[in-house]
């Protein structure tokens, strides 16, 4: 028996025989032992705003700080957005379950906008400056193909920029 998300889908796999009594009380069993486990893993609002914070002075000078950084449940069809005027960055919770360097491209991606607020090559060299950056933007690319989420173009790419759909502001 085991349980793992697979994109947005919850699988729960538990053998043939088992009765249906025995499937319902497995399946949720199984998945109470996965959002154990996810809870573990995530960090809650204020961990999320110490590592943005942490990011910032690392890679962005440190000038430009959040006021504040939390985790949104209303995000499905970008992975985090900004508020420069009350410097608030909202980070979808479908990016908690990611690889750590994932989720701080996230926060990168978001914090520059603290400095930018358009998408412009000024702020892609922001962004750059987070040495995983186009590893993660593959990896969240790779996600989205496999999600059936609109397709993610490149930096450049006239027809869909895909930053507008991950990350509107």
């Amino acid at each position: 028996m085991s349980a793992y998300r697979d994109g947005d889908t919850t699988v729960v796999l538990v053998p043939a025989t088992f009765s249906r009594a025995e499937e319902k009380r497995w399946v949720g069993r199984m998945l109470q032992r996965l959002e154990a486990r996810e809870g573990r893993r995530r960090p809650g609002d204020e961990e999320l705003h110490e590592r943005a914070v942490e990011l910032a002075r690392r890679y962005l000078g440190g000038t430009e700080l959040p006021d504040s950084v939390r985790w949104v449940d209303n995000q499905n069809s970008r992975w985090g957005s900004c508020t420069p005027e009350t410097r608030a960055i909202r980070i979808s919770r479908r990016v908690a379950g990611m690889p750590a360097w994932v989720v701080d491209y996230v926060l990168i991606h978001e914090l520059a906008h603290l400095f930018i607020p358009h998408h412009g090559r000024e702020f892609w060299d922001l962004v750059r400056r987070y040495p995983k950056a186009e590893r993660a933007r593959g990896y969240l690319e790779g996600f989205s193909a496999g999600s059936r989420a609109e397709p993610c173009g490149g930096e450049g790419d006239d027809e869909l920029d895909a930053d507008a759909v991950a990350f509107e502001e």
